[in-house]
Formats: structure tokens, C-alpha cells, sequence
């Protein structure tokens, strides 16, 4: 439950249809699946593999067999960490977006004023800065608790009743008048418009929304035990999360072909898409204040993950409390991520390479970080670990059926790598 609501968050409603929408939608779906199912599903058993041999948090892990590998591991408690500095700015957007809707500002507005809307709420530093605060304090709270305590029982009641309100909103999007456009849209392929960055943004999708790359699913699987069907958990982890993405562009394309709005309208879409969908239903209000309720509840679990990985770490390292290290931890990542909150209001002009603090942060652990440190790990497990041992923990020695573990440990050792450093080179320019 823990490795599924860290796949189930954000990645999989707020940045799955933005991505979509700016990559052409129905082709980037069919590329998007391809890469989940020969890239992302080895990637992920790889990873639970990695982590329950050595039992290790992710830095030593990667270590297990030589310290040479140790960087690997460093490189995958910093992605995750950078990741949740802005994390919590949209989860704190989910929060502002819960206040105004209780509080009547979402009401009866025009397509347009919803667009307004979020440009004057994102850029309002004072209270944009309070909830990405309130944000992650609830987020080192909970992370306080630990695994058992804290983010396996948050996620056992906060998945279900995710699922539900998503299914209703799928059905209520695509009931409006000229929905049916935004479903073909959405699920027609125009190869035409499949360029090198639709596969980049596909990978980079996928490792971000599977928490892979990130030492998540390496620290989750350090605490598994020796029985546990390691590739059946990530297949239902996988399967979970794309029913959840899925369902997510249905509750959003149906909703901006009917109101004339663009897919194209980067991360704020679904903060400027479904509050036209609330406006136009007898009881608004009430689904409107539920969505951004378990909006809030998709996306607490992920930043849950992403902060597990380094506080494992320097507990287990420095030997500290876990509320110390949660706490430590977690104040300086709120730190990093402030340029990110400011580059939606004063800082908004300053660009990094082309990207503002924003959209650099994300780029840069998405389609970089995270896919080389998916190859790194695909590489250490296929040509230092000896096939005999990576099969019989896979395998669980043995007592395990697993019918595809060869099938799964040549594209493991072999596809997955030639993939992801074709888009590794592809993100940096060199192809």
C-alpha cells in the first residue's frame, strides 16, 4: 500500500494530463504505455530487488556489492529530495484550491476568470507560501510516525476513496456538451505529432509517476520480508497507478474541449479545468470540495515517499531519532523548494537554461536524473550481480512461480538500458 500510494499522487492526476496535453494526446498515450511495460515494470522489480537483498536504506543499497556504486545511491536520495521542494508547492496548491472552494471564490466564474484565477492564487506569495508550508509540515509529521505507523495506514484508507471520486469524475467530464471531442482527443494516436520529446516526456512520465529512480521503491522493499511476491506488488503498483492516470485525462480532456480551453496549459490544468466541471453540476460545491480534498490525499502519500528515502538514510547513518531526522530533513528540502514557489510570482522572469525554477527543478530530475539513475541501477544489478541471485531473490529461492523472470531479467539487464540512455542522450541534447 505504501509503494502504491507513492505511485498514486500527483505524478498520476496533476502532471500525468499536463503532459499529455503538451505532447498531442492519443499518440503520447500509446508511446507513454510502451515505455510502462518494457522500461518502467523491469525498472520497478529491479529496484525491490536492489532493496530487499541488501535491506539496506537506497545510498547503501546501490552499495551492497562495491562502493564505487555508492554515488548511484546518493543520486537517488537527491532526486527524490528535490523533487518534493516543489511537490509541495502543488500540494499546497491543492490545499488553497480546498479553501476557495469552501469559501465560494471558484463560484460562477467564466473559463477565462478560472485561468485568472490560478495566475492570481499561484502568484499570491503570502498565500501560496502558507499552504506549500502547511503542506509540508503535515508531510514531516507524518513521516515522523514512520512506515507501519504513518504512511501504510494513511494510504489504506485514502486509495479506495481516491478511486471513487475519480470514476465520478470521469463520468461527469465526459457527460459535458462537446466532451466526446476531448475523448477523441484524448484516445485517437496523430502519430504526426510523436517527436524525440514525446518519448523523453513518455520515460520521464514514467519514472516520475512510479516513483522510480527516486530510492522509494529500494527503501520500501528494504523492509519487505523474504516471502513477500515482489514482481506480483509491482504489477498492481503499476496497474493501480495507470487506472488512476487513465481516469484522470478522462475527468480532464472531456472538461477542456467542452469549455474551449487548451490542453496545452502546462501545470495548472487541472486547477484551471475541473472547476469549470464543478460549476456546471447541481451539487458543485460539495463534489468540488471533495476532489480537492483527495486531491490533497493523492498527493500527501507521494511526499510521504519522497521524504522517506533520506530520513532512512540519516537514521540509519548518524544514528538519530526518527521525528530528528524527519524534522531536519524536511525543513531544509521546504528551503530548497522556495525559488520554485517564487518563480510563480517575483522570480517569475528568471530562467535557468530556459526554464524558470519551476520547470527546471522538473526537468531536470524527471527527464534526467531519474531515468540514468534507472539505467544505473539496471546495470549494476545485470553485470555485477551474479544471475543466480538476482533470480532466487526475485523468486523468493525458489518458493516463488515466476514464469517471465528470464524474459524479466534480459530486459532488465539489456532493453532497459539501451532505452534509457537513448533518452538520457536525447535529454542533454546529444541525439
Amino acid at each position: 500500500m505504501a509503494a502504491a500510494g507513492s505511485a498514486v499522487g500527483l505524478g498520476s492526476i496533476w502532471r500525468f494530463p499536463y503532459v499529455v496535453g503538451e505532447n498531442g494526446g492519443g499518440a503520447y498515450m500509446v508511446v507513454y504505455l510502451i515505455a510502462l511495460i518494457i522500461i518502467g515494470l523491469p525498472v520497478m522489480i529491479a529496484e525491490f530487488v536492489i532493496g530487499r537483498h541488501s535491506g539496506k536504506n537506497s545510498v547503501d543499497a546501490y552499495a551492497h556489492y562495491s562502493k564505487k556504486y555508492r554515488i548511484v545511491g546518493i543520486c537517488s536520495m537527491l532526486a527524490p529530495s528535490i523533487i518534493l521542494s516543489y511537490y509541495c508547492v502543488v500540494g499546497g496548491w491543492t490545499l488553497m484550491y480546498l479553501y476557495l472552494t469552501i469559501s465560494g471564490q471558484l463560484s460562477g466564474l467564466t473559463p477565462d476568470g478560472y485561468s485568472a484565477m490560478f495566475a492570481a492564487a499561484s502568484g499570491n506569495m503570502a498565500m501560496s507560501g502558507i499552504f506549500f508550508l502547511i503542506f509540508g509540515v503535515l508531510t514531516i509529521l507524518v513521516v515522523c510516525k514512520g512506515v507501519s505507523q504513518g504512511i501504510e495506514k494513511v494510504c489504506s484508507v485514502l486509495m479506495p476513496a481516491l478511486f471513487i471520486i475519480m470514476v465520478a469524475l470521469s463520468v461527469l467530464a465526459s457527460l459535458q456538451p462537446g466532451g466526446w471531442e476531448g475523448i477523441k482527443w484524448y484516445l485517437y494516436p496523430d502519430f504526426s505529432k510523436v517527436t524525440a520529446k514525446t518519448f523523453m516526456d513518455a520515460v520521464g512520465q514514467v519514472f516520475f509517476t512510479m516513483s522510480l529512480g527516486m530510492g522509494i521503491m529500494v527503501t520500501y522493499a528494504s523492509y519487505l520480508n523474504k516471502d513477500e511476491d515482489m514482481p506480483k506488488a509491482a504489477t498492481i503498483t503499476i496497474l493501480f497507478d495507470t487506472l488512476v492516470s487513465v481516469l484522470s485525462g478522462f475527468a480532464i480532456f472531456p472538461a477542456v474541449f467542452a469549455y474551449g480551453l487548451e490542453p496545452t496549459s502546462g501545470p495548472g490544468l487541472v486547477f484551471i479545468t475541473l472547476p469549470n466541471v464543478f460549476t456546471q453540476l447541481p451539487l458543485g460545491l460539495v463534489v468540488g470540495i471533495a476532489f480537492y480534498l483527495l486531491l490533497f490525499f493523492a498527493a500527501l502519500p507521494s511526499a510521504i515517499s519522497l521524504l522517506e528515502v533520506p530520513v532512512a538514510y540519516v537514521i540509519e547513518k548518524h544514528h538519530v531519532s526518527r521525528v530528528k531526522a524527519a524534522v531536519g530533513v524536511g525543513s531544509l528540502i521546504l528551503v530548497v523548494g522556495i525559488p520554485t514557489l517564487l518563480s510563480f510570482g517575483p522570480w517569475g522572469e528568471i530562467k535557468v537554461f530556459g526554464f524558470n525554477f519551476f520547470d527546471l527543478y522538473d526537468h531536470v530530475t524527471s527527464n534526467i536524473a531519474l531515468p540514468l539513475i534507472g539505467l544505473a541501477g539496471s546495470l549494476i544489478l545485470g553485470f555485477t550481480w551474479k544471475k543466480d541471485v538476482v533470480l532466487d531473490e526475485v523468486c523468493n529461492n525458489g518458493k516463488l512461480k515466476f514464469g517471465l523472470k528470464n524474459i524479466w531479467y534480459y530486459s532488465a539487464k539489456y532493453l532497459s538500458p539501451v532505452l534509457l540512455a537513448i533518452v538520457f542522450l536525447t535529454s542533454v541534447g546529444v541525439i
